[in-house]
């Protein structure tokens, strides 16, 4: 057989070869294609059913442990914290999230201020950026220590609402059980009967700008009696 008509049967069958080529390269897009929308419709086949699925109710008991969990993992016993302040105790610090003015009227003494209030009427709860970066840089400059917030009373949302804040940047913190009102105005509610007459409000509270330092020497007071976690 001569060149040129070697030539011309290549040719001839070049045409066959690219079209069965095209042909393998479709039917192969094609399954990939159909394995990607079974594999779509299986997984939200698969969500879908999940959600028909009844969920357990929790019973009474878990009810309960879960509340008593929470309880215990956020709030801080106002009279676990006072005689951790009269025995120098200095592993936490205390942020009060009042307005500035009212914290430099009187405040917990040794508390900080990083304020959610502008002022006694006008909350700042918008002011995220400001107090997350107040409570970061207060965490890195006191390492290792226990943050506790407090507010204006019991029933008062704003160290809760500070704490949602916070918990939304990865920043924990705990809270006082009572509030400013609790800690100064109703000091017998929360203090043992045997503390009333050797313990006394004033010194436990400060005025102006700086948070204060508690100076009373702890042996004028006489020590719980129980020393351990469920003791006072």
């Amino acid at each position: 057989m001569s060149q040129s008509s070697e030539i011309n049967l290549l040719n001839s069958e070049a045409p066959e070869a690219r079209d069965t080529l095209y042909s393998v390269a479709l039917f192969f897009m094609k399954n990939r294609i159909i394995s990607i929308i079974l594999g779509l419709l299986g997984g939200l086949l698969g969500a879908f059913l999940f959600t028909l699925i009844p969920t357990p109710e929790p019973t009474q008991e878990e009810l309960i442990a879960d509340f008593y969990n929470v309880e215990t993992a956020v709030l801080v016993s106002p009279h676990g914290l006072r005689k951790s302040m009269m025995h120098g105790d200095n592993s936490f610090i205390l942020v009060d999230v009042r307005s500035e003015e009212e914290y430099e009227r009187e405040h917990i003494i040794g508390a900080v201020n990083i304020p959610a209030y502008k002022d006694p009427e006008t909350s700042a709860y918008g002011d995220v950026e400001r107090i997350v970066n107040s409570f970061q840089t207060l965490i890195e400059e006191n390492p290792g220590k226990e943050i506790i917030v407090y507010c204006y009373s019991v029933p008062c949302m704003t160290g809760r609402k500070v704490g949602k804040m916070l918990v939304d940047h990865d920043i924990y913190v705990k809270e006082l059980g009572i509030g400013w009102n609790e800690w100064r105005y109703d000091w017998n509610a929360w203090n043992h009967e045997h503390e009333w007459d050797n313990t006394q409000v004033e010194d436990y509270v400060f005025s102006g700008p700086e948070p204060g330092k508690y100076e009373i020497d702890p042996t004028e007071v006489e020590p719980c009696a129980i020393d351990n976690d469920l003791g006072c």
